[in-house]
Order: C-alpha cells, then structure tokens, then sequence
C-alpha cells in the first residue's frame, strides 16, 4: 500500500492532538532536548544566560532565607546550573544536578558544592522516595507536559521536612511578542498559528502544589522587563536561552513579510522612546514543603476564644482605654 508524506503528516498530526485530549501531551520533549544542546553548545552561550542567573540568585536567596543546612539537595532542570553557582556549601553539602541536556551538564558553571550529574528528564526523576532535604528547579518546570505528576515526583523523593523550592516562566509572560505576531499574521495570512508556549496562571500553582502533597505554601510572581533593539533580537535570545518553542501544535515556519509586520507592529505598539522595545518575563516563584509531625499544625476548628463578632468592639475598647488614662 502506498501512502504519502502528506498523508502521514496528517496522521501524526491527529495523533498527537488525541494524546494531547488523552495525556497532556503539549510539547516535544526531544525537541526541546535538541534546543538544549545547541544552546548550550555555542561558543557565546553566556551571553544569553542573563535572566537564567537573575533567576537562579533570587532562587538561591530563597534557600538561605529558610536558615538551614540541607545535606542533600537535588536541582531538577539544573541547565547549567544557576542555582548551585550561587549556593555555599555552609548551606548545601551536596548537589545532585540532572537536565534532560547532556550538553548543558557538561557546561555547567563550576561551584566549590561537590556535585553529582544525572542525565534524566524533569518528567521522570531516577531517585529514590525520601532521599532529598532539598529540592530546587529554575526555569525548566514551563516545559514540562505533566506539570501535577511532576510535582508529586518531587514531593516523593523529597525527605519529611524535606522543602521545595522553585521558579518557572508562568502568567503573561512575552505577551508583547505573542500579540505582534497574532496581529501580523491576521493581517498578512488570515489567520494566526501559536508561536508562544502556554503558561501556567499563578492563581493554578497553589491548588498545584497542594494537590501534590505539600504545605506551608507560598507562592508569589516577580516580573522581570529586558529590553531590546527590536523584535528580532527578542527572538533570537530566546533561541540562545533554548527557550524556542517546542509545542506539538507550534507553526513550523513563518513567513518573511510576517515577521517584517510582525516586528513593525511590535515597535508601533510597545516601543520606547529610545527605539528600544521591552519583553516582560513574569516569573512565578514556589515553595512548599513535605508533612512531618514537628512542623506546625493550623489550630482545630471551634477553639478559637474570640469571636470575629468582638472584632469590630476592638477600635470602641482602645478608645476607652485612653479616655481612662488621660482622665486618671
């Protein structure tokens, strides 16, 4: 039987938008590998490491706030290892580093931590349950396509008392770039593809981890604007960040005069007075932390000794109490 190229395009399409409906199946794991390596296999690669290392210190300031050492940590998503570049080994005896990148664990940034490198994806952590004081990811966790069952993994391996914490590109992030290219393409095809990954609301994180496991949650968003000569430049940062976009239902291929209308719209709309253009990264931090007997418990339902009712007599009592000072 002979079947055609475009037929099994076809099929495949199908396919991988019934394994979406089925097992959330958003992004092309292997793509984002190879995004990975070639990111982190160029000879300038530093040069676009500057919002991984903002994100990895403000996540390290994290881990010194809770003021205790963690014989072992695990940093899941690692990249080249922002986190641990700015961690002491007062703070963390030993780092496990895994990335689904053999590249990047290669070309780690040195750390006077004693580290250990597994290759192994952030879907499908290789460890034991109970094994870690610390788990920590920065930036890596927006790719992944079970964004619940990856949590729970992390809850799993992590000790009693154990803590999670982690960073992750989330909210609006890139809606400059993600609306330029909307509008050009109804404008010069009639339509528009994504070309923007999807990102998780910070309202959805809590009832996440929660539902994972943990407690003595805290979740907050940061926002982060870097500014750029133009569109173009966004898009081929984000290309040397490895940060394309590796969706299943991503448009291959753009068109010249899209990109052109693409970035006009985008200067016409965003741009600064200096000609400059801004590309908003909001960043969702997270920490949670795995049940153990010792931590505090919320008191029990009905022992409260005041009711909310006395609250609003709090101003009335104050009050009296001052007239009866000033009078005696």
């Amino acid at each position: 039987m002979n079947v055609s190229a475009r037929s099994l395009r076809r099929v495949s399409r199908i396919w991988r938008s019934f394994s979406s409906r089925q097992g959330m199946n958003v992004f092309d794991r292997s793509m984002k590998r190879r995004q990975k390596d070639w990111a982190s296999s160029l000879l300038d690669s530093h040069k676009y490491d500057y919002l991984r290392e903002e994100v990895g210190r403000r996540v390290a300031d994290r881990v010194y706030d809770v003021a205790r050492t963690f014989p072992l940590a695990l940093d899941v998503g690692c990249g080249r290892s922002h986190i641990g570049e700015h961690l002491s080994k007062e703070v963390v005896e030993c780092l496990f580093l895994t990335d689904i990148s053999s590249s990047s664990l290669r070309n780690r940034k040195k750390s006077d931590i004693p580290a250990h490198c597994v290759m192994a994806d952030e879907e499908f952590l290789p460890f034991k349950e109970n094994t870690f004081d610390l788990v920590l990811s920065s930036l890596s966790m927006h790719w992944i396509n079970d964004l619940p069952g990856a949590l729970r993994q992390i809850h799993q391996v992590l000790k009693p008392d154990g803590v999670f914490i982690g960073a992750m590109v989330g909210g609006e992030t890139l809606y400059e770039l993600r609306c330029s290219l909307q509008l050009a393409e109804l404008e010069r095809e009639g339509g528009f593809a994504p070309h923007i990954s999807p990102y998780t609301a910070v309202t959805d994180l809590g009832n996440l981890l929660g539902q994972a496991g943990f407690n003595m949650l805290t979740v907050d968003i940061d926002e982060v604007q870097v500014h750029y000569p133009g569109m173009l430049e966004v898009m081929r940062d984000l290309q040397g960040m490895g940060e394309s976009n590796c969706a299943w239902n991503r448009k291959s291929l753009l068109q010249r005069d899209t990109i052109l209308a693409a970035a006009a719209i985008y200067k016409e709309m965003y741009g600064n007075e200096d000609g400059s253009v801004p590309a908003t990264f909001q960043i969702l931090y997270m920490i949670g932390w795995k049940p153990h007997d010792s931590q505090a418990k919320p008191a029990k339902r009905g022992s409260a000794n005041v009711s909310f009712a006395d609250l609003s007599k709090i101003g009335k009592l104050q009050s009296d109490q001052q007239k009866n000072h000033h009078k005696s």
